[in-house]
């Protein structure tokens, strides 16, 4: 009988990954730690965690336990993810080919960049046809949303209020509320930021 041989994980890759989140926790926790004007100390006693331990992870030689990494995070006021997070070191570019592409309703979208850190935003290029309404949509309560006219013009409505604007017009409002893009005579391409809240 023949067994099938499963592959086997590439232990330098892997420890590579590991080497990397702990020089990112090191960094990040130590420059957290200076920008609150903490002390080591302070942080050891705000977390009950030794100064020792602490002062091993900020040289990226401990292996914090997630009890650590919690109270280490609730003491700087971020979340774990930030702790953890490793800097953007390079530039990330968005083609212009708008190969991306999400048709909704005859509105032409594509999300351009998008980030699920603790202040989480989404930057979205979209094209509306003429005399076309978009889809109603909100973005959940205490999120705001910013639109930036970069062709044409475009009627906003929400709650109860609407707003035209035309090219190199920004608009800044809450979009917890339902809210719609109507395309004028000759339809609109918009630059969209919506900042969501931490919940």
């Amino acid at each position: 009988m023949s067994s099938r041989q499963e592959p086997q994980p590439d232990l330098a890759e892997a420890g590579a990954g590991e080497d990397a989140a702990k020089e990112a926790l090191a960094g990040n926790v130590r420059r957290l730690r200076l920008a609150r004007g903490m002390s080591l100390r302070d942080l050891a006693d705000a977390t009950g965690s030794s100064k020792g331990l602490l002062s091993q992870v900020e040289r990226g030689l401990a292996n914090p336990t997630l009890g650590v990494l919690t109270r280490i995070s609730e003491a700087l006021d971020v979340t774990l993810h930030e702790l953890v997070r490793s800097p953007l070191l390079a530039p990330e570019v968005v083609s212009g080919d708008w190969g991306d592409l999400a048709e909704i309703d005859d509105v032409a979208v594509r999300t351009l960049f998008t980030s699920f850190e603790r202040r989480r935003l989404e930057i979205s290029e979209s094209a509306v046809p003429a005399d076309h309404p978009s889809s109603k949509s909100s973005h959940g309560r205490g999120s705001v949303e910013y639109a930036y006219v970069l062709d044409g013009s475009v009627v906003v409505a929400s709650n109860g209020w609407s707003v035209a604007l035309s090219r190199g017009d920004g608009l800044r409002f809450s979009a917890e509320f339902e809210h719609v893009y109507t395309g004028g005579r000759h339809g609109a391409r918009l630059l969209t930021v919506v900042a969501f809240t931490d919940d």
